[in-house]
Parts: C-alpha cells; sequence; structure tokens
C-alpha cells in the first residue's frame, strides 16, 4: 500500500504539469484514500483500485494507465479527457494480505494469508441504498462520481482463479473482441460462463451487462450482486461503468464453450462437494469459536467465515438438480465452461473459508481447539483440486496488469465514441466519433 503512494507521488514530482496527486479521504483505519490525476481534459474518467482487498493487480494498472496517460497526449489532450485514479478504496483489507503480497506465489501461501473483508465491509456495495452509506471508503467513492460526473468508470478487479471477464452497466460494442484479442495475445483465458453472472445477460463472450440493482435478502445479494452498489450510482450522470476482471491463477477450462456430455452428473458433484466442505467448516469453527474472545482481528476475520458459510448451503442447492432452493427459478442453460466457473466458485468458498480460519487458529497462539491438522488439510485439497483438478496456472503479474491495462484503454475509446468528443463529462445524449487510440501492443 505504501509503495502505490510512493510511486504514484514520484510520477507527480515527474510530470508536474500533467500529473497530480491528492487526498480524496480516510479510510476506516486512518489511511490515506489516493487520487492521482492525469491530463486538464473535460471529460473526466473515474479509475477505481482495489475494492476487493485480496485483488491487489488493479493498484498496479493504475499506474500503468498514468504512465501511459502522461506519456501519450492522445489519451488526455487529444480525447479531452482527465484520467483520475483512485490507487486503492480499501487499504486496510489490502494491508491484511501482505502476508502473500510478496510472494513466493503459491495457491498455499495465498490461501493461508488471504483476507477480504465481510459483505458489509466492502466499499462498493450499497445494500441501504447511497443516503446510508456507513463506510468513510464508500462515501469516499460516492462523492468522487458526483464531483467528476464521468463519462467512464472502470472498477478494477482480479479472479483469484479463472478467467478474465467485463461487466458493463450500458453495452458497448466491439468490446468483446477487443476482449478476445488482448486475452489471446497475453494469454490471459476469458471466462464464457463466469459463475457472478450466471443469471445476467450476454453482451458477447466474456462480456455481461449488470442487472439494475433489487432489494433482497443478505444471501442473494451475495451470491447475485443483487443490491444497489457504486457501479449503478452514477448512471444519473451517464456514466458507463466496466468491472475489470484479471486472473491471478488462469483455468483454460473456463473458455470452453462446448456442450457438456452430462451436466447434471457434474453440478451434482459440485453441489455434494460443497455440502460437505462446509459441514467440516461448521465443526471446525463451532469448536474454535469459544477460543476466539481475546485474539487480535478476530472480528475482522469472523465476519468473512459468517458470511460464506451462510451462503454455501443456498449456493449448493440453486446448483443442485435435484433440489429445490425455494426460489422458483431454474438454471439458465450451461456450457461446459460454465459447469467449470461452478466447480471454482464453489472451491473458492470453502478454501477462502479454510484460509481464514487457519489464520484464527494461529492467533490463538496455539491449537487450543484442536483443529489445525483438519483446517491444514481443507486447505491442503482445495489447492490440489485447483492445481491439479483445474490445472490452475500463475500469471505473472506483469501481464495480469498489461491484460487489465488494455481492456481499460479498449473501454475508454468505445466509451468515447458514445458520448462523443465534444460532449461534457456525465452527459450521456451527444453522440459523435471520437479519435481515441486502441492500444494492440
Amino acid at each position: 500500500m505504501d509503495e502505490l503512494g510512493a510511486r504514484a507521488a514520484a510520477l507527480a514530482a515527474r510530470h508536474p504539469r500533467h500529473a497530480r496527486l491528492r487526498r480524496v479521504g480516510t479510510s476506516r483505519a486512518g489511511s490515506p484514500l489516493l487520487l492521482l490525476s492525469v491530463g486538464h481534459g473535460s471529460r473526466q474518467v473515474l479509475v477505481v483500485a482495489g475494492p476487493h482487498a485480496n485483488e491487489p493487480v488493479g493498484g498496479a494498472t493504475a499506474l500503468r494507465l498514468a504512465e501511459r496517460a502522461v506519456a501519450d497526449p492522445r489519451l488526455t489532450e487529444g480525447a479531452d479527457a482527465t484520467w483520475n485514479l483512485l490507487l486503492c478504496v480499501d487499504p486496510d483489507g489490502l494491508r491484511r494480505n501482505e502476508g502473500w503480497l510478496t510472494g513466493p506465489y503459491t495457491l498455499g501461501r495465498y490461501a493461508r494469508n488471504f483476507f477480504r473483508p465481510g459483505f458489509l465491509e466492502q466499499p462498493e456495495w450499497l445494500p441501504d441504498g447511497p443516503d446510508r452509506a456507513t463506510l468513510p471508503e464508500t462515501r469516499t467513492l460516492l462523492a468522487l462520481q458526483d464531483e467528476l460526473r464521468p463519462f467512464l468508470q472502470c472498477s478494477l478487479h482480479g479472479v483469484d482463479v479463472g478467467g478474465g471477464f467485463v461487466e458493463l452497466t450500458h453495452d458497448l460494442p466491439g468490446l468483446a473482441q477487443r476482449i478476445a484479442h488482448t486475452a489471446a495475445r497475453l494469454g490471459i483465458p476469458r471466462e464464457l460462463g463466469a459463475y457472478d453472472t450466471l443469471y445476467w445477460p450476454d453482451l458477447g463472450p466474456a462480456v455481461y451487462r449488470i442487472p439494475p440493482p433489487r432489494r433482497g435478502d443478505l444471501t442473494a445479494a451475495i451470491t447475485e450482486a443483487a443490491v444497489d452498489s457504486t457501479w449503478c450510482h452514477p448512471r444519473r450522470h451517464g456514466t458507463v461503468t466496466a468491472v475489470v476482471e484479471a486472473p491471478m491463477w488462469g483455468v483454460a477450462a473456463v473458455a470452453d464453450a462446448s456442450s457438456p456430455a452430462d451436466r447434471d452428473a457434474v453440478l451434482r458433484t459440485v453441489s455434494r462437494t460443497l455440502r460437505h466442505d462446509t459441514r467440516r467448516l461448521h465443526r471446525v469453527l463451532a469448536r474454535l469459536r469459544p477460543h476466539l474472545a481475546d485474539v487480535p482481528e478476530a472480528a475482522h476475520l469472523l465476519a468473512p467465515v459468517d458470511d460464506y458459510l451462510l451462503v454455501c448451503p443456498r449456493l449448493a442447492d440453486a446448483w443442485d438438480p435435484d433440489t429445490d432452493d425455494g426460489t422458483g427459478r431454474s438454471l439458465p442453460p450451461m456450457n461446459t465452461s460454465h459447469l467449470v466457473a461452478l466447480r471454482l466458485a464453489g472451491r473458492r468458498l470453502s478454501l477462502r473459508t479454510a484460509g481464514l480460519l487457519h489464520q484464527l487458529v494461529t492467533r490463538t497462539g496455539g491449537d487450543p481447539a484442536g483443529v489445525l491438522s483438519e483446517v491444514d488439510r481443507l486447505v491442503d485439497e482445495g489447492c490440489a483440486d485447483y492445481r491439479d483438478g483445474c490445472a490452475a496456472h500463475w500469471i505473472p503479474v506483469g501481464r495480469q496488469v498489461e491484460y487489465q491495462t488494455r481492456v481499460v484503454l479498449a473501454a475508454f475509446e468505445l466509451a468515447g465514441r458514445r458520448v462523443g468528443t465534444g460532449s461534457r463529462a456525465g452527459d450521456p445524449d451527444r453522440d459523435a466519433e471520437a479519435a481515441l487510440p486502441l492500444h494492440h501492443d
């Protein structure tokens, strides 16, 4: 986190005519929320890095975008644009991931040092609407959106295991083709059936339409992104939001659009595995919880554990072809990529929970509940399934960053065409061609 701020300050110092760095807010723990701006155009771009604490690639992408905007006037003066890059919207959560951020990048090290806050502590979500947002990080982001009225907002996310994809509030025709080209050049698998978007409309391969938010219970909100969010809040300004997902460990099978040989058999296995792991995790937590009263940070680690264990049974029922989950909704048509994504998602939930429990055990200063061996088995089994069963392979950070950078630049070009070169930021009614560069290399 400190390195991000230092590198941004150094860039602003090297290019004082083009770049500036300012503090726009303060996190719950007192960390500065820093905005790096490049250019002086009237049309604003907002890039939000670090919305999920375990997804660090966005910070490096934001710095690379700043460097490119400084070096290429077509991205600023030529497009009448200003790039506003929020370096990390959850710096407190990012710091809690520092146990794996420096490497070596192995699945086991990642899992045992993983942190992501509970659902209600994630700054992009607005479960009670924008007027009742309580997190200072969320309020800072909402204020920026209303101040800048950006024509494009890019939220930079990272898939821990899987492939790359994009979620959009408005269609950007041509983006799917740009993503396909970039992914092929960089060896990034495209996720053609993302778990997050199972019930969302497709706008093209690996591009999905974010549906309008609706009220629902907590489990529906977590599993379907069914509540209001800072992705949708700036629609009032004509903003296009692109949520850009870049994978850390790639799985080639997420790009397999073939018809599965036996869909229901796979779904039964995925559901059964998730239920089995959930029961094991519940037993571990029941034994461990009485020993956590004096453990530092226990509340921060328990919140996501409780969230995951709340949604796991619901998901297992929703995916099981033999179970009525009570929603009255059937599964959509599914290809092989969808089934692979559900397998990865089920394993992700149990592995994250096991990793958080591992940290809770180690912070007790021993193993007072006698559960460490079981937690280690859960972690090792999950990592082996990813590594050996799904052929997950680490994607070097430089390629993750370059992929995300190119997707953002493609969205910038296409969103710029949508509102027109001469329009004011946030004016959705103007429509002319924008001569913006496309970076293929």
